[in-house]
């Protein structure tokens, strides 16, 4: 008998008893969900997942430390670093998930249901994730998702679909914890999709370890009229060094992170840096938001930070940084359709027991056509979603179709939130019932960069 099937912890078989659970407990059946099934031995995560629920069980999933870390210099500088494959094309047009992202999808949904979404409320009252949800998350796999096997992930092949399902799914459960918890995996698969050798081997590590790094990718910048592919932050070459100076806003979790991927202007173009929290005239404050509070959204002040020549990450002629800010919207795209999801599976029954004038509310066609408008946006702002994320998955050209994503779901997942506070009549307006904080964070999609990457 393997030992992840012996320790599960819970009832007979390893059946969790689900009245008993706590959030840690939660996590753990998740975990019990893969560990029981015969494809991860295909995935060849049989190992990983032993050691995982036999530290869970022992002593609770481990507290992370974020403060004080030094990142020590390690590989072949200039080597190009390890990269995940594309997938190969199925030919046809299926969106039907594999069963590998069958199975992910199904534990980051339980994952969402029984732990994110309880949180959500007090979570954003407070502008902060609760410690042990974030660590429910990790101990799932969210920061190495895009990372390859090679480098202690669990890729095989590019992950732009993998993660785009797994940002939706989280997004039902609330979209601000599903910020905080795909921040870090955002600068670690930066990192698998463009850094070199060296930086790969001095930074991937902290995202691999029992204790992942805090990390943010820095794009947006409170600038009037701000345009994410020509930043208002400056890079200077000095010698062997890079000066920064600018601001950069709605960074997740700015605090907490260790290590930051900076979008700045070198030499004319605009470049991926990356900056270390311990670095001399760095500066974070807090920048509070309208909606995806939960994620701890904060201002990252430059004043000549000094990092060196080679901690740009990718290529200095604008291309890397243009495929990342166009990862970084699909992913928003994703959060956008698993929000607006929560919305219509809310409103829906709502509408068919809230009863005026003798009758339920539904039979109302003003309020049928609105939520069946509903449906009809939402469908379509997944189709165009999924098609850019397995064009992107594939190695293909995805700037028309992550384009045509982005404009409608920025437009119409507003639209939906709207429409759901305007379904709830009097109660969308409080905050007894969680329409009200979908319909805040669904305006995000108009403002907001960076922060999250599939």
């Amino acid at each position: 008998m393997s030992v992840t099937k012996r320790l599960a912890p819970g009832g007979r078989n390893g059946v969790a008893r689900k009245e008993s659970r706590d959030p840690i407990g939660y996590a753990v059946a998740a975990l019990n969900v893969v560990a029981q099934s015969d494809l991860i031995d295909r995935l060849g995560l049989r190992k990983r997942a032993e050691q995982v629920v036999f530290t869970s069980t022992r002593t609770g999933f481990a507290a992370l430390t974020r403060a004080g870390r030094t990142f020590t210099p390690r590989g072949a500088k200039g080597a190009p670093g390890v990269r995940v494959p594309s997938t190969d094309p199925r030919g046809v047009f299926d969106l039907t998930p594999t069963e590998d992202e069958q199975m992910l999808v199904d534990v980051v949904s339980e994952l969402a249901v029984e732990v994110l979404r309880p949180a959500a409320a007090d979570a954003d009252t407070a502008c902060e994730a609760p410690a042990d949800v974030l660590r429910a998350t990790t101990e799932v796999g969210l920061p190495i998702l895009g990372v390859p096997e090679s480098l202690g992930g669990i890729s095989e092949a590019r992950s732009a679909m993998s993660g785009t399902l797994v940002a939706e799914t989280l997004a039902k459960g609330d979209m601000g914890l599903a910020v905080a918890a795909l921040a870090p995996g955002a600068v670690a698969t930066a990192l698998s999709l463009w850094g070199t050798e060296a930086q790969q081997q001095t930074y991937l590590p902290a995202f691999t370890g029992d204790e992942v790094a805090g990390a943010a990718l820095a794009l947006s910048e409170p600038t009037v009229l701000f345009d994410v592919l020509a930043p208002a932050t400056t890079a200077v070459r000095d010698g062997d060094e890079l000066v920064l100076d600018g601001v950069k806003s709605a960074v997740p979790r700015g605090g907490d992170a260790e290590l930051f991927v900076v979008g700045a202007q070198l030499d004319g173009a605009p470049v991926l840096v990356l900056v270390e929290a311990g670095t001399e005239g760095l500066r974070i404050e807090g920048d509070p938001s309208m909606g995806v509070r939960a994620a701890t959204l904060s201002k990252l002040h430059l004043d000549g930070v000094r990092v060196p020549a080679d901690a740009v990450l990718g290529a200095s002629d604008g291309s890397t940084y243009t495929e990342c800010v166009r990862l970084s919207r699909l992913a928003w795209c994703a959060l956008a359709v698993g929000t607006a999801q929560a919305v219509l599976d809310y409103v829906t029954p709502y509408v068919k027991e809230r009863r005026a004038f003798g009758e339920p509310i539904a039979h109302r066609q003003s309020v049928a056509f609105m939520v069946a408008d509903i449906a009809i946006e939402l469908q379509a702002m997944r189709l165009v979603t999924y098609k850019a994320a397995s064009r992107a998955a594939q190695g293909k050209d995805f700037s028309r179709e992550v384009a045509l994503a982005r404009q409608l779901c920025s437009t119409r997942g507003m639209r939906i939130g709207l429409d759901g506070v305007q379904l709830l009549g009097g109660h969308g307006f409080v905050k007894e019932h969680p329409v009200e904080r979908w319909y805040r964070d669904l305006r995000a999609l108009g403002v907001l960069e960076g922060g999250v990457l599939v």
